[in-house]
């Protein structure tokens, strides 16, 4: 039914989001439409960043029910890595199953890095 999916974040600095995702987390540009829309991609993610045109109001939702996860081999590192850019996160939540880091994106969009323990069982 589903061909792939895609997470779309309204900014209101397209410029300052488009940087912080490729230079700071190193997302690569699919493509763009100058001044108002970014589509990036993450392995397995499609991340659209979009910059409503003039007269058009952005869509309502409720700030924090949605967090953007990113998974990485080693989630210590990659901290560490993303710190020296200057990214801000909440201590480390170690689980049994998994180790997550929270930060957000400089408009203060939710992210969170997340490391599994154990492969998933098939």
């Amino acid at each position: 039914m589903f061909k792939s999916g895609s997470v779309t974040i309204v900014v209101d600095d397209l410029k300052k989001a488009q940087q912080f995702y490729v230079e700071t987390l190193e997302l690569k540009v699919l493509f763009q439409v100058e001044g108002h829309l970014v589509q990036l991609e993450a392995p397995g993610l499609s991340i659209g960043l979009i910059h409503p045109r003039e007269g058009q109001d952005a869509p309502q939702g409720k700030s924090g029910n949605v967090h953007i996860g990113l998974e990485v081999q080693d989630i210590a590192s990659t901290v560490e890595l993303l710190k020296s850019r200057g990214v801000e996160f909440q201590p480390i939540i170690d689980e049994e199953a998994t180790r997550i880091a929270y930060f957000s994106d400089p408009e203060g969009n939710p992210l969170y890095l997340i490391e599994l323990k154990h492969a998933p069982q098939k």
